[in-house]
């Protein structure tokens, strides 16, 4: 969803968060091409499999979103350290009844990073709660000396958010450890997911997985190799395709009239039910298909003897029950690879 290739880390500011906090009063900028590379990597690589965007909101007014007033400010400044101070403070005091324990906080001010075909400066706030652990080697005197050291290299962020100055609105992508945590995505950030084609894209592949797994079987007689046929078509399309049209998709999906009108209703109630919304005809996010896919399983589980997978031409698989009263399938194959 982001490309690190020609971004940039302009100065980032670390702070020491917990029983004995630790605000730093400077901010670091490192200019040389290997220490630009691994802060591009540490401060980008965590949102490589976002495949969400939100944006900010308030249960009240916009305006009272604590993070959107300190980032929107933090834009146009030329010094990060009163914005990334307040950040740490807002933390603090949201989480002040969580036990968060002591971390690392260190908030990074970015430029160049692309998105969506379009290349934007960010903020980046990263909540660090364990250091690595590694062994530092040094020559001196013919020697060499050795001893271990705690530190950040290669390890992830246990929650990290990074705030992108899209056109009219920030646009945020956001990481948290534990999947969804109270203080964390609404106490600190308060977001909502964005009205783009990212998250179309992951809401009409949910809706359509759901409707294929539950609603389909409950309406229809379909077996589970149909309706892994069913799941691969519809992966298979947003796969080959750039523009999702709804038409279209169910069309080359469901083809039979009556199922079409069955997804169709199924569609219109689960934005309703779900609060999400899309639109009929949208670009199709590449990232979003690729995380969603992970889910659509082509499987068939066959008491505890056999596993089938299944992965493309329905016609080649038939199910059945021999004389004894045995259900079997029957697989054609053209080669045993």
């Amino acid at each position: 969803m982001i490309t690190a290739k020609d971004a940039r880390v302009e100065a980032f500011a670390l702070h020491h968060l917990g029983e004995r906090t630790v605000l730093s009063d400077y901010s670091a900028k490192l200019e040389g091409d290997e220490e630009q590379a691994f802060l591009v990597r540490l401060f980008l690589k965590p949102f490589s499999q976002v495949a969400s965007t939100s944006e900010f909101a308030h249960p009240v007014d916009l305006k009272y979103n604590v993070l959107q007033g300190i980032v929107q400010a933090m834009e146009s400044a030329t010094d990060i350290v009163p914005g990334s101070v307040a950040i740490a403070r807002h933390l603090e005091a949201v989480s002040h009844h969580h036990r968060i324990g002591t971390c690392d906080l260190f908030v990074a001010k970015l430029s160049n990073v692309e998105f969506q075909g379009g290349q934007y400066d960010a903020v980046g706030i990263y909540k660090f709660d364990a250091k690595e652990v590694f062994l530092e080697s040094e020559v001196k005197g013919g020697a060499i000396g050795m001893r271990l050291k705690r530190g950040l290299g290669q390890g992830k962020p246990t929650k990290a958010c990074l705030v992108l100055f899209t056109p009219k609105d920030p646009t945020l992508l956001i990481v948290d450890d534990q999947g969804m945590t109270e203080y964390w995505q609404n106490d600190f950030i308060s977001h909502r997911s964005k009205r783009d084609h990212v998250n179309s894209t992951r809401s009409v592949l949910e809706m359509t997985r759901s409707f294929i797994t539950e609603q389909l079987p409950a309406n229809y007689e379909i077996g589970k190799a149909d309706q892994i046929d069913l799941l691969n078509r519809s992966v298979s399309y947003f796969k080959e395709h750039t523009t999702f049209d709804r038409e279209e998709f169910a069309q080359e999906v469901f083809q039979e009239g009556s199922v079409i009108k069955s997804f169709e209703r199924f569609g219109d109630a689960f934005q309703e039910q779900h609060d999400v919304h899309f639109e009929d005809s949208f670009t199709i996010a590449p990232q979003a298909v690729k995380r969603q896919a992970r889910i659509f399983k082509s499987v068939i589980k066959l008491d505890k003897n056999f596993h089938i997978y299944i992965h493309g031409d329905r016609s080649r698989i038939e199910q059945g029950v021999d004389d004894r009263g045995r259900k079997f399938y029957r697989i054609y194959y053209d080669q045993e690879l």
